[in-house]
């Protein structure tokens, strides 16, 4: 198991090793004329910031002091988001790269040499060296002969120019991208409406809503005016249920007690839920559901309340297998009466597989972000049945939300943040 770690991470320095050369190269390099302040500068941006990344990373997981993590967390984290955005530019740069060549050399050809500076140049006539050209007629010394210009393509100051103008741009699309995504989480997460039909529900709970909000992510970066961004968001929506599902911080009861503290306002008929996310076992997870308890959040550690009108049950976390609190389905569902509908909260989406042998109605998860920074989707996508949104499997639903903050970059691009509020539907007549 050790060596597959090594393993892992050799090959993960390896690939971001060469990742920064390679942008490197291109941004630095081929954009200036040599060594000098230029390049030296630039050259110090592209060591600082994965050593900024890197360290903010090693910060957070193995409980820097907090001071520390706030430091470093900013400048490392979003340098993570403008390397990716960085590369996908500098390679789709590539494709316009001989384009712009082209028109370069069409708009400034290079005009040919006359024949005497084509002999002065070493290009001789038919005569062999020294000999004129036919018909050639005596003529006066002619001028120093001006050296022979280079091939359009390999024109150094042309050169310059191509990887200016595309460095440029690159730089310009990865800065933009980031600047944004970055806008769109600090604003605070938008209101996501969805109706789900159960066949269950009594018509008297039609039009039930449950305001969902997942992966919250408060920690070094995302604090405690965040925290009260979403509290207001959520409240705003008059839901009658709250359901947090998960990774609702990064770091300690001591460090983020502060920060969490809005969520003491959370508001609705019949009370706000809670149950773990991975991210909780990396943070304390007893320690953070006896927080949330204070709080006037209620638990769900692989229990079940019955509601007026269908089962609320929630699981822990996967991650809490590392610590023996794994999920069980049997606990919080196993004797329940199925004739009931049940919504059941689970951080994971991943669970789902067993949430149907269970006869659950809905389950709804966070945990993916919709990928958070494309093309991150498509990986999402290869570990999670469903990356964002509703979906079904056989008679159980799932829904799954982008989440309401950002994990490590404090920005999204392609996957925006989100409070869903689930509006159950009674299909019975």
């Amino acid at each position: 198991m050790v060596i597959v770690f090594v393993l892992v991470a050799l090959v993960v320095l390896a690939v971001l090793v060469l990742g920064h050369w390679y942008v490197w190269r291109r941004l630095v390099r081929d954009t200036t004329r040599g060594p000098g302040r230029a390049r030296r500068a630039g050259t110090a941006v592209f060591v600082a910031g994965p050593l900024l990344m890197i360290t903010a990373l090693v910060a957070e997981r193995s409980g820097a002091p907090f001071w520390l993590q706030r430091t470093l967390a900013w400048p490392g984290f979003l340098w993570m988001a403008l390397a990716l955005y960085l590369l996908l530019a500098v390679v789709a740069g590539e494709a316009v790269r001989p384009l712009l060549r082209r028109v370069l050399v069409r708009r400034h050809p290079v005009e040919p040499l006359p024949s005497r500076q084509l002999l002065a140049a070493g290009v001789h006539g038919p005569g062999g060296p020294g000999a004129e050209p036919p018909g050639t007629p005596a003529a006066a010394p002619e001028p120093e002969p001006e050296p022979a210009q280079e091939p359009a393509a390999q024109n150094p100051t042309r050169r310059l120019v191509v990887s200016r103008v595309i460095g440029g741009a690159a730089a310009a699309a990865a800065v933009g991208t980031v600047g944004y995504g970055t806008y769109g989480v600090l604003r605070g997460p938008r209101v996501k409406r969805v109706t789900v039909p159960l066949a269950k529900l009594p018509r008297a709970a039609h039009g039930f809503r449950i305001a969902v909000v997942s992966d919250i992510h408060l920690g070094p970066v995302l604090g405690r005016g965040f925290a009260q961004r979403v509290v207001d968001t959520v409240n705003a929506t008059q839901p009658d249920l709250i359901a947090v599902v998960g990774d609702l911080v990064d770091g300690s009861v001591k460090d983020l007690g502060p920060a969490a503290a809005p969520l003491a306002q959370l508001t609705a008929r019949h009370g706000a839920f809670f149950v773990t996310g991975n991210h909780e076992y990396f943070s304390g997870a007893e320690q953070w559901v006896a927080e949330v308890r204070t709080l006037g959040l209620h638990p769900l550690e692989n229990a079940r309340t019955e509601l007026p009108y269908f089962d609320l049950a929630g699981v822990n976390d996967l991650q809490g297998e590392s610590e023996g609190r794994g999920p069980d389905f049997h606990k919080a569902l196993g004797d329940r009466d199925r004739a009931r509908a049940c919504v059941l909260l689970a951080h994971q989406p991943v669970q789902i597989h067993e949430a149907v042998r269970y006869d659950v109605d809905l389950q709804l998860s966070g945990h993916t972000h919709g990928g958070q920074l494309w093309p991150g989707s498509l990986i999402a996508a290869a570990a999670n049945p469903t990356v964002a949104g509703l979906d079904r499997y056989g008679d159980t639903q799932l829904y799954v939300s982008r989440g309401a903050g950002a994990w490590g970059p404090p920005t999204r691009v392609g996957a925006p943040s989100d409070v869903t509020v689930i509006e159950l539907a009674a299909t019975r007549a």
